[in-house]
């Protein structure tokens, strides 16, 4: 794993966030540039984002939608809710393009200097009605950015040997 780029090696999902800390706007629109520039099949580019940073006044409108089920990540600067159009998609792969996608964020996130975690917990449909998400459209995943709050360190990530993700023995 240290042969790894220290993006990819030292990232980490932290559960706990520096409530005073403050995602830029410039910051904000580089993590979605970094989305913008992921990979997509046939190009569709099938994901768009809800982005609220803490001192947006989008903000309390979707932390509403976290407060109860990820409490956690209402400390975060910024909150993104994940979204992908997916009912038309005939290949089946709306899903992993915006997977893609919102790794990149996460990855541009690590380069900036703050952590993202990606969590499900969170009232879709509530959201969904608030904001106006309908199918094709799917609110799949919300992404909190930030600093790890004061004195939380990784915790060790657990990965399957890299032998193990060769399919089988053929």
């Amino acid at each position: 794993m240290t042969d790894i780029t220290p993006l990819l090696r030292d990232r980490w999902s932290p559960r706990g966030y520096d409530p005073a800390h403050t995602l830029s706007p410039e910051d904000a629109k580089l993590l979605l540039e970094a989305a913008r520039w992921a990979p997509s099949a046939m190009n569709l580019q099938p994901w768009r984002f809800i982005v609220a940073l803490r001192a947006d006044a989008l903000r309390p409108r979707l932390d509403r939608f976290v407060a109860g089920h990820s409490d956690w990540a209402l400390d975060a600067s910024a909150l993104v809710v994940n979204i992908c159009r997916s009912g038309d998609d005939q290949l089946g792969v709306a899903h992993y393009d915006l997977g893609d996608a919102v790794a990149h964020m996460c990855i541009e996130a690590e380069a900036l200097g703050v952590h993202a975690r990606q969590f499900i917990s969170f009232d879709r449909q509530g959201l969904s009605r608030e904001f106006g998400i309908v199918a094709p459209w799917t609110a799949v995943t919300m992404t909190a950015i930030g600093r790890p709050a004061a004195g939380l360190q990784p915790s060790g990530r657990e990965r399957v040997d890299v032998s193990e993700l060769l399919w089988k023995d053929i």
